[in-house]
């Protein structure tokens, strides 16, 4: 199978695009629009965290067969329109495998861009101690196993695990996907009590998505809105 990169973009409005007059504000709108449409090859699904996270306003989720193909997508939607009224205020890359510690894989896991999108997406970058690497094999097996029987108490939460060494800051891109935000904040609540949890050193920041169409976060950020005194 081919290499596939998954790569969350968090992008951040610059609160003067607002203060456009209206005509303005629409025409950046539709050109940022025609841009974000995928390349060939490119999977994408836009998610809203307008008033979720500071500096964040829109989350863009994207599978690709290469990193070449992130970037030129990335390049394309930046200069463009609206776009140009953004900044990047996070980016996590990462490439989908197989797990070494999941054997037969469940529709939990790796999942995250095939059939419905469910309406919620939290994703965050993760790394592990050195002490956990340097741990035996049998060790890390067992503390996974734990971390897995206490994830599939949630089948209606569902993960992608993307692997980073290498490629970004974190050893992982970490993506959940859900439409019960109470029983993912269960589920975290009781991941954090699983022997797992000692060797974590980083699993923030946490970006917590809304998925909509990307027509509609653009007129929730005011691309068609009447102008205000």
């Amino acid at each position: 199978m081919s290499a596939r990169y998954v790569r969350a973009l968090a992008l951040g409005l610059d609160p003067a695009w607002r203060r456009l007059d209206a005509a303005r504000r629409r025409s950046t709108a539709v050109s940022f629009l025609e841009a974000l449409a995928p390349g060939e090859g490119v999977v994408t699904e836009t998610y809203s965290l307008i008033g979720l996270k500071p500096g964040i306003d829109l989350l863009v989720w994207q599978l690709a067969g290469s990193v070449d193909a992130l970037e030129e997508e990335s390049a394309r939607l930046l200069r463009s329109g609206l776009g140009r009224w953004m900044a990047v205020r996070e980016s996590f890359t990462g490439l989908v495998g197989d797990s070494q510690y999941v054997v037969r894989p469940t529709s939990q896991e790796q999942s995250l861009f095939e059939g419905e999108r469910s309406r919620y997406l939290i994703v965050y970058p993760f790394t592990k101690s050195t002490e956990w690497y340097l741990t035996s094999r049998e060790v890390r097996q067992g503390s996974m196993n734990e971390h897995m029987r206490v994830g599939h108490a949630y089948p209606q939460v569902r993960q992608l695990l993307a692997y980073s060494f290498g490629l970004d800051d974190q050893d992982f891109l970490v993506a959940y996907e859900t439409d019960d935000l109470p029983a993912f904040s269960a589920l975290v609540r009781d991941l954090r009590a699983t022997d797992g949890r000692r060797s974590t050193v980083r699993d923030t920041p946490i970006l917590l998505g809304v998925h909509r169409p990307a027509p509609e976060i653009v007129e929730l950020l005011g691309a068609s809105g009447a102008d205000e005194d």
